[in-house]
């Protein structure tokens, strides 16, 4: 039987657009991370990947380096800089999350480049290539040196306060505690003033070593004290962001149980298991590889991945996926994807490169920073310098109140903001199964207004299933059902297996076909016990002469509904009406019902006809339908809605509708669990087929949007208020140090509330 059920996917597959993929090759290429685990600030973040040479060399080498202090665009920068004037140097590729450097090159050995690297206060420690790059865990920093910093720090503010020893003896516990806890931030501001980088350990040196200058010693020993607090308090809070990532990572149990050439079955570990193995999990184990499960039924919690609340039913045939976990029952299944190509590798490696695709806000306020701490760092020295010679000011106070000016005006908060906000709200979206391409995406979910969405397998299963039985000859009533099977099951087509499937289903007895013949168009003819029949659609009827106004009226009636209709016939006449229907999924009434809510407006686009359309747009809600679509007339669509002024978002299979896809201001693609195509190419990726994903998208981008502007509200807001405080000499540079980098801790924690989310 040929007639189609459906026509999006048919139009659909030679739909190639190789300008999607051109739109996102950023994405892909780009591993940049944001996260930080200390201050930084001050210059432009360069991109993940760097490309020094214009022609790569034949005979360049990866090697790959492990660098613990290599966490912020900062050291990026600093790396960059010093190994792009090396010659012999062609590429490096920058994991921030991973702390690991890639380095292509065509120099003999990698002394040199350790050497470099060392010069800069870091190590860099070789990784082999079968060594594993996800992140190690930082080095443990000992407290008591802090401990010991702060008391001596206390003392001298005590001992100073209340004049109960000499000056000398101030200095020198003031100079113990600068010492005990500074030397670190010393080291990396000279090392940050050489490369001419004014981050925050740069400036915070200046204003301890200004603050020595002018024998502030109490102040300077406080100031380096709880900067080194609230530097390691922040390391700890940025963690969060950094391990809710990282955390995806310990999801794959490292041994799998593998049955071996003589039959035996061993532990191995899981990144040696070959493709094609038999692999066997028993109950409440972690699966290990993606696969196709072979024998065993049970349920699968398949949350990590898809983010689904229930487990899911698993059979012989169904996929499985590396990192979810098996409930009851023992499966044995055969391993589709290698450990480092496994789905769950595919969204880590997603998420990774995703915090690379800088959003607008993060690009603004790298490019406001690069500018402001220059300017603030000119003001500063105008500050110490021009009252005092034009104006008969005092030096002291001047210079004080410079260096005030100096912790004070930082950009710290302002641009740790943004990435951590980035990387939290990504992580969130994770969680629950969204794999979000990058910020630019989670900030622009926020302003959709329309959205378009396919039909088949969108908003309903893809799967047609009989939906109607009425047996036009009551002698036929209890047979035609099993004789409508028998003709089905001999067919490929959708609608001839949805009627032999229900039969299946109800335990029919089929019947042996004879002369069995394909029909094009029309369906499906064959010999029973030695009588022919038809199963075909309404053209089929009507060549046979078979058709009345009475039947005409039944097609009409259900055919409005977006039904398939099909008969079975014998000779005599109409023996039997078929309706099929691909179903409506029960999520996606409520997934259009939430984006009503969120003001978002919705538009079907389907290559099946306008009655189908209609019928489907108005069971779920839709706004409104078009029908009888090809790619083209998608896209058209899409672009005539761009045109009303709207922004628009397009959901598709990831691989279909690639016009429409590419041209959405966001792409989403469904069924993208296991789908190479859907998780590279789309801007949002719904790792299960649950439309009511993208209203929490939408949700959680403007949340991340208003936590963004709070933030940023917040940074410049306090720092105005304290500048201006500042100037009346009201400020001390302790209460500079507090609303610097208290206000870098609380747009911290606002930013990683969206973990909760």
């Amino acid at each position: 039987m040929n007639q189609p059920v459906s026509h999006d996917h048919a139009h659909d597959h030679d739909a190639h657009d190789h300008g999607h993929e051109h739109q996102h090759a950023h994405a892909a290429k780009s591993a940049c991370q944001d996260t930080k685990a200390h201050s930084c600030c001050g210059g432009e973040p360069a991109p993940a990947l760097v490309q020094l040479t214009e022609q790569a060399s034949s005979d360049a080498q990866l090697s790959r380096f492990r660098i613990q202090a290599m966490d912020c665009p900062t050291e990026q920068g600093l790396i960059q800089d010093k190994l792009g004037k090396m010659a012999g140097i062609e590429q490096l590729e920058f994991n921030l999350i991973n702390r690991v450097l890639g380095v292509r090159h065509t120099l003999q050995g990698t002394d040199a480049i350790e050497r470099a690297i060392d010069s800069l206060g870091m190590r860099a420690e070789p990784l082999t290539d079968d060594e594993d790059s996800a992140a190690a865990p930082a080095a443990k920093t000992h407290w008591w040196p802090l401990a010991l910093s702060a008391v001596a720090a206390i003392t001298a503010e005590i001992v100073h306060f209340s004049a109960l020893a000499p000056e000398w003896v101030v200095a020198l516990l003031a100079l113990a505690a600068i010492l005990g806890c500074g030397l670190g931030t010393y080291k990396k501001g000279w090392i940050a003033l050489k490369n001419r980088n004014l981050n925050i350990n740069a400036l915070m040196s200046i204003a301890v070593t200004g603050a020595v200058l002018i024998g502030q010693w109490p102040e300077a020993a406080m100031v380096m004290v709880l900067f080194t607090v609230a530097e390691l308090i922040e390391a700890r809070s940025l963690d969060r962001a950094r391990n809710a990532i990282g955390g995806l990572m310990q999801l794959t149990p490292d041994m799998a149980t593998v049955q071996q050439a003589d039959g035996q079955w061993l532990e191995v570990e899981v990144r040696g298991v070959a493709l094609g193995a038999s692999v066997r999990v028993r109950p409440g184990e972690r699966i290990g590889l993606d696969g196709e499960v072979l024998s065993g039924q049970s349920s699968v919690d398949q949350a990590p991945i898809t983010g689904e609340s229930l487990p899911v039913e698993k059979v012989v045939g169904d996929k499985l996926f590396a990192g979810t976990i098996n409930q009851e029952g023992a499966l044995e299944y055969k391993v589709t994807a290698l450990a480092g190509q496994s789905t769950l590798a595919r969204i880590i490696k997603a998420v990774e490169e995703a915090q690379g695709a800088r959003a607008p806000t993060q690009r603004f306020v790298d490019q406001f920073s690069r500018i402001y701490t220059p300017v603030v760092f000119a003001l500063a020295l105008a500050v110490a310098i021009l009252p005092p010679l034009l104006m008969g000011g005092v030096w002291f106070d001047w210079i004080y109140r410079a260096l005030v000016l100096l912790v004070v005006a930082c950009p710290c908060a302002l641009v740790i903001s943004t990435p951590v906000t980035i990387v939290s709200g990504l992580a969130a979206a994770a969680r629950k199964g969204i794999l979000i391409k990058g910020g630019v995406y989670l900030e622009g979910g926020r302003k959709l207004d329309f959205l378009a969405l396919d039909k088949t397998g969108t908003i309903t299963h893809g799967k047609p299933v009989q939906t109607d039985f009425s047996a036009l000859d009551p002698l036929f009533a209890d047979r035609a059902q099993a004789l409508a099977a028998s003709l089905g099951e001999r067919s490929d087509h959708p609608v001839s297996r949805a009627i032999a499937q229900f039969a299946q289903a109800q335990q029919l007895p089929l019947s042996d076909v004879s002369n069995f013949a394909a029909l094009s168009g029309r369906g499906v003819r064959g010999e029973i016990d030695g009588q022919l029949y038809h199963l075909g659609n309404h053209r089929l009827v009507e060549e046979l002469g078979l058709c009345s106004p009475q039947l005409e009226a039944q097609l009409d009636t259900l055919e409005r509904q977006g039904k398939t209709v099909v008969l079975l016939l014998d000779r005599s006449g109409p023996l039997a009406l078929f309706a099929v229907a691909d179903t409506v999924k029960d999520s996606s009434r409520q997934a259009i019902a939430e984006l009503h809510e969120l003001g978002i407006k919705t538009v079907m686009l389907t290559g099946d006809n306008p009655h189908t359309a209609q019928a489907i747009a108005a069971q779920v809600g839709i706004d409104r339908a078009e029908g009888n679509l090809l790619p083209s007339d998608k896209l058209k669509t899409i672009e005539a809605l761009y045109a009303q002024g709207h922004r628009v978002g397009m959901v598709g299979d990831g691989i279909n509708d690639a016009p429409a896809l590419a041209r959405a201001e966001i792409g989403f693609a469904m069924a993208a669990a296991g789908t190479d195509t859907a998780i590279e190419t789309a801007d949002v990726a719904l790792m299960d087929d649950d439309l009511r994903k993208i209203p929490a998208f939408v949700r959680l981008s403007r949340a991340s949007a208003a936590i963004l502007i709070q933030n940023i509200v917040l940074a410049l807001g306090i720092k105005a208020i304290f500048l201006v405080v500042t100037f009346t000499g009201m400020a001390t540079l302790w209460m500079a140090v507090f609303a610097d980098m208290g206000v870098s801790l609380l747009v911290v924690f606002n930013g990683l509330r969206l973990l909760r989310k």
